[in-house]
């Protein structure tokens, strides 16, 4: 295809692409999941190949800088999104289990969920992995599902969490507020190990530069601090290595509690 200008957007090459595509082809996997706004590792965000679906038995499409898949396509699981034809968000999401680690999953139908603006249900989700017996993925998207929370923020939020859970910690309640003995706010936290009595807080780079949010972030650790709570600040470098990770935390909360 040519054009006056470079496409320089995804939303803007899968334009330029599906005019040349037939009208029964449309965009899945990760391609769908980045025009929807779903969270997916970096490596897969940069990769320049387009992935592009067609009803089963149809040919799946093979050319230079295109995935093509050959799918078994239900009624409602192909959708538009600004002009685009494309896999629905829940069906997407069912896809993403043949591309993505487990983790990187749950981050997906974690920010699908969530309750301040939901893509979509769980009970939705939980109904389309129900169908797909005997399809490829089906026992990630099973281990995925009973993984999930509404609450979660952030992709290194819900790793952490799948972390703590696949490590055998109980299921940690995720951005919660902590109150004092009355009933007062404390604080909102990331991660709460309650048995634990332990807070963990992941710092994304949004928190380095400035003194007042140095600051901030100091009085928002002493203040569960002083209540008894034990807090764990955690970055991307301690995700890095989730067995040492997953020792520490054990370690804290080996550790005797003051009076």
């Amino acid at each position: 295809m040519r054009s006056a200008g470079p496409a320089r957007t995804l939303r803007e090459r899968c334009l330029l692409l599906q005019r040349r595509m037939p009208d029964h082809a449309f965009f899945s996997h990760t391609t769908a999941a980045l025009l929807v706004g779903l969270p997916v590792p970096l490596a897969w965000e940069m990769d320049p190949v387009l992935h592009v679906g067609v009803r089963d038995p149809l040919r799946a499409p093979h050319a230079r800088g295109l995935a093509g898949h050959r799918l078994r396509i239900e009624h409602g699981e192909i959708s538009r999104r600004g002009g685009i034809r494309l896999t629905a968000v829940v069906r997407t999401w069912c896809d993403l289990a043949d591309l993505l680690t487990l983790p990187d999953l749950v981050a997906a139908g974690d920010h699908i969920i969530h309750w301040r603006q939901p893509l979509a249900t769980r009970e939705q989700l939980e109904l389309a992995v129900a169908s797909r017996i005997g399809r490829r993925g089906l026992k990630v998207l099973r281990r995925a599902l009973q993984m999930l929370s509404d609450r979660a923020e952030s992709p290194p939020e819900s790793h952490l969490r799948v972390l703590l859970l696949l490590a055998g910690f109980p299921e940690p309640r995720v951005n919660h507020t902590v109150t004092d003995q009355f009933g007062e706010f404390v604080g909102r936290t990331d991660l709460i190990l309650d048995a634990e009595k332990i807070i963990l807080e992941y710092q994304g780079d949004y928190h380095r530069p400035g003194k007042r949010q140095w600051r901030a972030d100091m009085t928002r650790r002493s203040r569960p601090e002083a209540l008894g709570w034990r807090v764990m600040e955690l970055n991307a470098d301690d995700l890095k290595d989730p067995i040492e990770l997953v020792a520490r935390i054990r370690a804290v909360a080996a550790l005797p509690r003051s009076s």
